[in-house]
């Protein structure tokens, strides 16, 4: 098989001294593979390693062919255009020239062979949803999943030979999915993503497993993998128990060994002491015993060690993929309690009204306004006409883009920025059960992986002084693992405060209990729904 992408013994660190990967292996072919493992195991900088954005330490990355990336974060810059993302502009503006009667050389070698540029980039951009999106429209004006559809569809308009996706779905409506997974499906070249999108991970050729240092590669979709690992666990479970059994077994016949030696070695003594054979024939027996009892103690402390080291074995094929483990604070709000009140929406629900302990899901198109409404909930940017007040004190907002730490700071230091009165061990046994133990919790925000971002700011919403009694979540599960996504679905459903959710996850929401639906839509405002 002739790979477009492989990877030989490849290292890579940060410069504070974390290590990512090391002495990694891996080869990529023709189709698609999804990338997964648990957040910080690597997934995203070996993207960016390929793409050529970062280089190895040691190692070396071939890939066959031009290559296409989107990143998690794209760096859009608010002012540019969505032709300037698509990067057409020039051709455009030669074409238009051209047209005004400017047939310059300059114009024509500007458009070159694209003269049905325009049309080309309208379908893209009509196949993957965006035919409301104008080429001149600023990409500040577009929602978080425009940007990615807009992302996506230079991409496509570039026709790379290997495409290269980092969490494509984060922020995308339904309809918006089901389109990118149109486009992943039917993509003729050498596609590698990284997602947690369940859907999108059945639609690929096989699944690369980046786990401790390594890649696991296996022939077939998520699902197929999951139950492949699934019967590989249950035997290594089995293997467990068995060997835990032996090991308590020779326990058992060590101690019972000891047992009889001590006794023998009370009688030799009384029969020394009664003197009731010679004393050179006591002295060769005494001698015989002590050579048998070594010898005895030493078979069974052998014996002893080999299943504790078969235990070992069996315990290292078990997997422990590290979830976030969040125990909530004291946020208990009683029942009926007005938590927050806003009037002056638009659409039939003209006043929101949410009280302790409610779970309302707020769900619709990008670019509806659901996160508008969200910061305007918060008291960020709230609209004319419109007045919100707050009936707790603790009212937390997780937002999309996860910018509220300060990326110079360590994780402990952005957490004591919302939790001042806090001492630094009680934040470091809170960081603990956010994952962030020891030197982890030191580290830069701004070298932590979008998992790991993700758990240094909800640690620092949880954490904070008051706790929270209203959690406002912006698609929560956007930079999470599948692994971690459960369990923060689990943590939420102890929580004992009012929850306002944004998401397109609906499998995900219905792990909430979630008691209220809303739909939000650019022309008929915010509505209460039926449940998904």
């Amino acid at each position: 098989m002739s790979y477009s992408i492989v990877i030989t013994d490849v290292s890579f660190g940060w410069p504070d001294g974390t290590a990512v990967l090391d002495g990694l292996d891996a080869a990529f072919g023709s189709g698609s593979t999804g990338l997964i493992g648990v957040n910080g195991s690597g997934k995203s900088t070996l993207l960016r390693l390929i793409a050529g954005e970062l280089r190895p330490a040691s190692g070396t990355v071939t890939v066959a062919g031009e290559v296409g990336y989107l990143p998690q974060n794209l760096p859009l810059g608010t002012a540019r255009t969505v032709s300037d993302l698509l990067g057409i502009t020039p051709a455009r503006e030669a074409l238009h020239a051209i047209e005004r009667g400017e047939a310059t050389e300059e114009n024509f070698a500007a458009v070159g062979d694209d003269w049905d540029v325009e049309e080309r980039a309208r379908a893209e951009l009509d196949r993957l949803g965006l035919d409301g999106v104008e080429l001149d429209r600023t990409v500040g004006t577009l929602s978080g999943g425009e940007s990615v559809m807009v992302g996506l569809a230079a991409l496509l308009v570039a026709r790379p030979d290997v495409l290269l996706l980092d969490e494509p779905t984060n922020n995308l409506d339904l309809d918006a999915r089901r389109r990118l997974y149109d486009a992943v499906a039917s993509f003729p070249g050498v596609l590698v993503v990284v997602s947690h999108d369940r859907a999108l991970l059945d639609l690929v050729d096989e699944i690369a497993d980046l786990r401790e240092g390594g890649v696991r590669m296996f022939g077939g979709n998520l699902s197929e993998y999951e139950q492949a690992l699934a019967v590989e666990q249950e035997a290594a479970e089995r293997t467990v128990r068995a060997a835990e059994a032996d090991m308590k077994k020779q326990k058992r016949e060590l101690a019972e060994a000891h047992v009889k030696l001590a006794r023998r070695a009370r009688y030799g003594q009384k029969m020394n002491d009664s003197k009731r054979e010679p004393k050179i024939v006591m002295g060769a027996r005494k001698r015989q015993a002590e050579v048998s009892a070594g010898k005895h103690r030493i078979l069974h402390e052998e014996r002893l060690a080999d299943a504790r080291e078969r235990l070992a074995e069996a315990e290292e094929a078990l997997r422990d993929d590290a979830e976030i483990r969040v125990a909530l604070p004291a946020t208990e709000v009683p029942a009926g309690r007005t938590v927050l009140t806003a009037s002056g929406l638009d659409g039939p629900l003209e006043r929101l009204i949410i009280k302790g302990p409610e779970r309302i899901a707020l769900v619709g198109p990008n670019g509806s306004g659901k996160t508008t409404l969200l910061r305007a909930l918060v008291g960020e940017r709230v609209p004319e006409g419109m007045e919100v007040k707050a009936g707790v004190d603790g009212v937390r907002y997780l937002p999309q883009r996860l910018d509220v730490l300060d990326d110079s700071l360590s994780v402990i230091d952005n957490v004591r920025v919302h939790a001042p009165s806090a001492s630094v061990n009680v934040v470091r046994a809170g960081l603990a059960r956010f994952l962030f133990r020891g030197a982890r919790a030191e580290r830069p925000a701004g070298t932590l992986s979008g998992g790991e971002r993700f758990r240094a700011v909800l640690a620092a919403l949880m954490l904070a002084e008051p706790a929270p009694q209203l959690l406002l979540l912006d698609e929560p599960t956007n930079n999470l693992d599948l692994a971690s996504a459960r369990q923060l679905g689990q943590a939420l459903e102890s929580y004992r405060g009012a929850l306002v959710v944004v998401s397109h996850d609906v499998p995900f929401l219905r792990t909430l209990g979630i008691t209220r639906w809303l739909g939000i839509d650019r022309e008929e405002g915010l509505t209460e729904i039926d449940p998904l």
